[in-house]
C-alpha cells in the first residue's frame, strides 16, 4: 500500500476508530472531570509530537489547563523523576516502541501520574507501561511517512476533549469529519507543485489550531520531498525570521478558521507587500480549502489536503514517496 493509498484510507480510519476508542476515552474523561489535573504533560516524537501540539491547543483553549511537552531524555538518559503526582501524562505514538517514550511513561506512572497512551498498537511496550490504552484504530500503516495515523491521532485528541468537556458541538464536528476528510483529499493543490519543487528551502506559517499541522507539513516536506522547511507561528515569524522574506523564497500559509485568522491575514497582507512568494491555503487563496465548519476539525482537513499534494510533489522531484531516504518505519530513540 502506498502513501497515496493510505491517506485516502484516513477518513475510514477516523470513522471506525470510535468503536474501540470511545469506551476508554469516556472512562478517562470521567476520571478527569472528577479530579482535574493541574497540568497535562505530553510525550511524543516526530509527527506524534505535532499531534501533541494540537492537544496543547485543544486542552488549553477548551479546559484552561496548561499543557507542557516532556523532554523525553530526562527519564531515558538522565534518569530523573518528575513531580507528576495527580497530573495527566499523555503519550502519543504510532508504534509505541520508542524506548524514550516507554521510559517516560513508566517514570510518570511511578511518580503518581495518570498515564494514558494513544497508540496504534495496543500490544506495544508503551501501552503496557501506561494506565490507560487509547487505541487509534488506524489499522496497519506501511508507509514510512505517517499520514493515516497522524489524522487518526488528531481526531482521537479531539474526541478526548469533546468527551472531557461534554461539548456537543465538538462531538457533532467529529461526526462530520470523515466525510469532510474525504472531500479535503480531492481538493486541487497543484498550484503549489512548481513553487515547492523549485524551492531548496521555505517557511510554513500557522496560528492557533493550524500551528501543529504547519509543523507537520514542514516535516513531511523534509522527509518525503527532501525540501528544507521550517514552521513558525505567524507571531513568532515576526521576531526575526521575517528577515528571510524574498521574492524567490516560498511561504506556505495554513490559515485557521477562528479568531487567530485575523492576525495571520494581516501578516499575509504585509508579506505580500514585501514581495513574498506566498502559497496561502484559505478561502480565496491559491490553495483551495473546504468551507469552514469547526476550527479544530478544519485544521485536520487542511493537513489532509496537504498530504494529498505530497505524492505528486515527490513525483515532480523524481523521488519515491514510499521510500524516503535514511528513514525507517519505527524509530527507536533513547
Amino acid at each position: 500500500m502506498t502513501i497515496a493509498d493510505e491517506l485516502r484510507e484516513a477518513p475510514h480510519a477516523v470513522e471506525r476508530q470510535a468503536a474501540a476508542l470511545v469506551p476508554p476515552l469516556r472512562a478517562l474523561a470521567a476520571r478527569l472531570r472528577a479530579r482535574p489535573p493541574r497540568v497535562v504533560v505530553t510525550c511524543a516524537r516526530g509527527s506524534s509530537a505535532h499531534a501533541a501540539t494540537f492537544a496543547k491547543h485543544l486542552i488549553e483553549l477548551h479546559l484552561g489547563i496548561p499543557v507542557a511537552p516532556a523532554a523525553p531524555n530526562i527519564a531515558s538518559v538522565y534518569r530523573r523523576r518528575l513531580r507528576l503526582d495527580g497530573e495527566l501524562f499523555l503519550a502519543i505514538s504510532q508504534s509505541g516502541r520508542s524506548d524514550d517514550l516507554v521510559a517516560n511513561a513508566a517514570m510518570a506512572r511511578a511518580a503518581g501520574a495518570l498515564t494514558a497512551a494513544f497508540v496504534n498498537d495496543g500490544d506495544s511496550p508503551l501501552a503496557a507501561a501506561s494506565d490507560i490504552v487509547l487505541p487509534l484504530g488506524a489499522g496497519p500503516e506501511r508507509g514510512v511517512a505517517a499520514t493515516k495515523t497522524v489524522i487518526a491521532s488528531l481526531a482521537a485528541l479531539l474526541r478526548l476533549v469533546a468527551l472531557w468537556t461534554e461539548d456537543p458541538a465538538l462531538a457533532a464536528a467529529l461526526d462530520r469529519l470523515p466525510r469532510r476528510l474525504a472531500a479535503a483529499t480531492e481538493l486541487d493543490w497543484r498550484a503549489a507543485l512548481d513553487p515547492l519543487a523549485a524551492a531548496p528551502s521555505l517557511v510554513a506559517l500557522g496560528r492557533g489550531p493550524t500551528l501543529a499541522i504547519t509543523r507537520e507539513a514542514a516535516l513531511k516536506l523534509k522527509e518525503v520531498a527532501n525540501i528544507h522547511a521550517e514552521a513558525f507561528s505567524g507571531a513568532e515569524f515576526l521576531h526575526g525570521p521575517v528577515a528571510l522574506v524574498a521574492s524567490d523564497y516560498p511561504i506556505l500559509v495554513l490559515m485557521p478558521t477562528d479568531v487567530a485568522a485575523e492576525g495571520l491575514r494581516l501578516l499575509v497582507a504585509d508579506l505580500k507587500a514585501k514581495g513574498a512568494a506566498l502559497l496561502t491555503a484559505m478561502e480565496g487563496g491559491a490553495l483551495p480549502v473546504l468551507p469552514p465548519d469547526r476550527p479544530e476539525s478544519d485544521a485536520i482537513c487542511l493537513i489532509q489536503s496537504f498530504y494529498a499534494m505530497i505524492p505528486p510533489l515527490a513525483a515532480r522531484l523524481g523521488i519515491d514517496p514510499d521510500r524516503p531516504r535514511h528513514l525507517q518505519k519505527v524509530t527507536r530513540t533513547r
